[in-house]
Formats: structure tokens, sequence, C-alpha cells
């Protein structure tokens, strides 16, 4: 019997939400059964269930860290490249719909500027497509246009109409509204042309200042780390913050510009943003379509993930409206890719 509860891959506490009659079945299940890459197994393979597997490829070809701490990874240029070469063909919604491509051809340079920074305040926690939309709302809905002056005379409501669609909306129209004050009062209409004014302005963070000052200033002071960037510099070994944190977001810019040439700091976001996008998933990461998966030391998590699902399988198999079974596929997620952010 103790050699059935250490093959099973549920938790005691899961194992006591059932009634007793299930609960033998399902250790019975378990310590005969293993669900692998679509295969059924022995019960002497369950053990197995628990270990990495990783992808055969000689291990020179992995990305190493260099001996200097402060030094860039080995090979992080060929890694770049590829990738670089990769998204070339294989487009992604940034590529048509990201911040920098929002802004109307047909206004002055003043108002592209301000719709940029408009833009990007609406692109936190929401997908491109769905800011694309909101950009567009607001082009074509604002009496006069999307303008620093009409959002100000703008009726507030009006404003969350167009923009509801976004994450944060109700929050973000009172930074829409709050920011176009700040910005005729302080700025002359403009925008901030440096980080520390951009950052002052309301639901501006790091990441949308460098962005910014970037596309509408062309001022190429710092790298913009989103969570796609965060991801995949944490993926291929690049930095070591995994937690996804705003402050691990932050250390993770900082260890990027430690050593990354600066001339790859603004097209970094877009190319990592679109493989992001595409490829190297949040949940799910497509390793075997994956351009770099003999180069990254991360691309064997695809396999892990799918040997832990061993207890998932026998779950539903049980009882597929089991409210147990969509608890522990959740908690089997989060120990088997703890970069799933």
């Amino acid at each position: 019997m103790a050699g059935r509860r250490q093959s099973s891959r549920l938790s005691k506490q899961t194992l006591s939400t059932v009634s007793e009659p299930k609960s033998k079945i399902k250790r019975d299940l378990l310590s005969t059964y293993a669900y692998s890459d679509n295969q059924v197994h022995s019960a002497s393979h369950v053990s197995e269930s628990s270990q990495v597997i990783k992808h055969a490829r000689p291990k020179s070809t992995k990305v190493s860290k260099s001996t200097n701490p402060a030094g860039p990874p080995n090979d992080w240029k060929s890694v770049y490249e590829v990738i670089k070469e990769y998204r070339k063909i294989a487009l992604a919604p940034v590529d048509t719909m990201g911040c920098e491509r929002l802004s109307e051809e047909t206004v002055d340079e003043k108002t592209s500027r301000y719709q940029t920074l408009t833009s990007l305040m609406l692109s936190s926690q929401t997908k491109d497509a769905i800011t694309a939309a909101a950009m567009r709302n607001l082009q074509s809905q604002i009496p006069g246009g999307l303008t620093l002056d009409n959002v100000i005379a703008c009726d507030k409501d009006l404003l969350h109409e167009c923009i509801k669609s976004v994450g944060f909306h109700t929050r973000k129209t009172d930074y829409i509204k709050a920011t176009a004050a700040i910005l005729k009062e302080k700025y002359n209409g403009d925008i901030p042309d440096t980080i520390e004014g951009l950052i002052s302005l309301p639901g501006v963070g790091p990441k949308m200042g460098y962005l910014t000052l970037q596309c509408a200033w062309n001022k190429n002071i710092g790298i913009g780390v989103d969570v796609h960037v965060h991801r995949i510099s944490n993926r291929l070994g690049w930095v070591k913050t995994v937690n996804g944190s705003p402050e691990d977001t932050r250390k993770a810019c900082i260890a990027l510009e430690a050593w990354l040439p600066k001339e790859y700091w603004k097209e970094i976001n877009p190319l990592f943003v679109g493989f992001g996008q595409i490829t190297c998933l949040p949940r799910g990461p497509r390793c075997n379509a994956c351009p770099v998966n003999d180069l990254c030391p991360s691309a064997k998590l695809t396999s892990t993930i799918k040997k832990r699902r061993l207890s998932i399988t026998v779950q539903e198999a049980l009882d597929n409206k089991s409210d147990t079974s969509k608890k522990v596929v959740k908690e089997e997620e989060v120990i088997a890719d703890p970069l799933s952010w």
C-alpha cells in the first residue's frame, strides 16, 4: 500500500477530498498505469513521471553562462540572430498591431506622440488586437479625434465606452484623463522626453516609458521588458528572475542592460514579444517548432509537463466533472513550469 501511495502523483490533501471507495480505485489505477506521450506504461515506470525528460542533444550545444557573472551568456548572439531570422518569416500580432503602429499617419508629430503614449497605456494586461481596436474607437468616436485637447474635453463615460474591452479599463480611463491634464499643464500639450517625466505620469511604468522614448522620441536609453521579454530571457538562461513580479521584471531589465549591446535595446522588445506570442508561449511552449530548441536550456520543459499529467489523466477518467480535477490541473501546471506567467 505504501508503494502505491508513493507512485501516485496526487497529494494527500487531494486524496482526502474523495470518498474511500473512489480513493481506493484511484490508488489502484495509479499503481498500475502511467501516462506519458499518449502511451500507457506499466507500474514499473511510474516513478519516472517525476523526472525531467531531457531532449537528446549534445551538451555542448546548450547555452551556458559566462564565467564572469557580469558578462553575457555564451552564444547569446547566435541564439538572438537565429530568432531574428525566424521572426522575419514568422509574423505575430505585434508586427501589425504593436503600439508603435497605432498612431494615425495623418496627424501632426505632437499628436502622434500622444497617441503612441495612449496606446502603450492601454496595452498593459491586454492583447494587441484588443488594444488596436480600443485605439480605433478613440480615434473615431471622440469628437474631433484622438488629440490631447479632445480627450480633456471628452466625457469620461464616452472615453470609458471606447476602451471598455481592455484590461483594467476603469482605472485606465482615470489614468488617461489625468495624464491629459498633466501634459496640458506641465508639458505644453506634448509628452515628456525623459524617462523620469514619463514614469511620473499616472499608469506609466518603466517598460512603457522606455518604449515611448524609443517609438515617439527615437531615444534608446533602456530596454522595455514586458512579460514576454522577461519569460524568454529566463528560459534562455540570460537572466535569473523567474517569479514574474514587477520587481523581478525591473531586475531583468537591469540584468539585460548590463551586457546586451545598446544597438539591440530597441528591437529586442518587438522581437521577443512576437516570439512569445507564436512560439515560446507562456503555457505549452512550442519547443518542437522552436528554431533554437537545440540551444535553449529550457526546451525540456515541454516533456516535463507531459510526464506530470499522470494524476490529471487518472482523475479525469474517474470523474470529468469533478471540481477536484480542475484543482489538480491548476496545481500540476504551476509545478511543471514556474515560467508560466
